[in-house]
């Protein structure tokens, strides 16, 4: 008993410290050019938790892996950045001019924005698990959401289940909030690959 107690608080240390380091290195790239880096580093230490490989240094792996993928998943921040930004402005645009024509234009929209949230729950998973240029991993990400619909409602079920417990208790969402996000999709996301591999072999 004592030893499992032990193993879940560990744990829980384990992701509040990932959670830590994914704020602190956010904000060292200036939040604009550190997010991309941190958030990939943080994927790729869940990845490499769930793949068995829990004994690796926390802040040596996550500080490796942010200066190494600094450029690229800048790139792909970019992208992400631009498509965000795109959906907003659209988003502005409908609400200050509300009409009965621009009700029907909201619609593919909200549907564009729907899809595009889909993608990222894939797309950063994608990163850490494959070594593949940007447009390919967008490319792999869609692909991945199009074959797996109950992987993604998985991820819905998972991330909405912890969004209904930090309501209750708000410190987890500060605590915990992305290194949950990431276990969570990065777990799913595993087994959808893992599933399209087997089909594919």
């Amino acid at each position: 008993m004592g030893r499992a107690l032990y193993s879940i608080l560990e744990w829980i240390t384990r992701f509040a410290y990932l959670n830590v380091l994914w704020i602190f290195f956010t904000l060292t790239g200036g939040i604009v050019v550190g997010l991309f880096p941190a958030t990939v580093a943080m994927f790729s230490v869940i990845r490499q938790w769930l793949k068995g490989k829990s004994d690796q240094p926390v802040f040596h792996t996550f500080w490796q892996l942010y200066k190494q993928e600094f450029r690229k998943s800048n790139r792909l921040g970019i992208i992400i950045y631009l498509i965000s930004f795109i959906f907003i402005f659209n988003l502005f645009f409908l609400q200050a001019n509300i009409g009965e024509l621009l009700i029907w234009t909201s619609a593919p929209l909200l549907g564009g924005m729907l899809l595009f949230i889909l993608i990222l729950f894939y797309l950063f998973p994608a990163y850490a698990h494959f070594d593949l240029p940007v447009f390919q991993l967008i490319r792999n990400a869609f692909l991945t959401m199009l074959v797996s619909p109950l992987h993604t409602l998985f991820i819905i079920l998972g991330l909405g289940g912890f969004y209904l417990l930090a309501t209750v208790i708000p410190a987890l969402a500060v605590v915990f909030g992305a290194s949950f996000y990431s276990f969570i999709t990065m777990w799913v996301a595993l087994d959808a690959f893992q599933r399209i591999h087997k089909k594919n072999a």
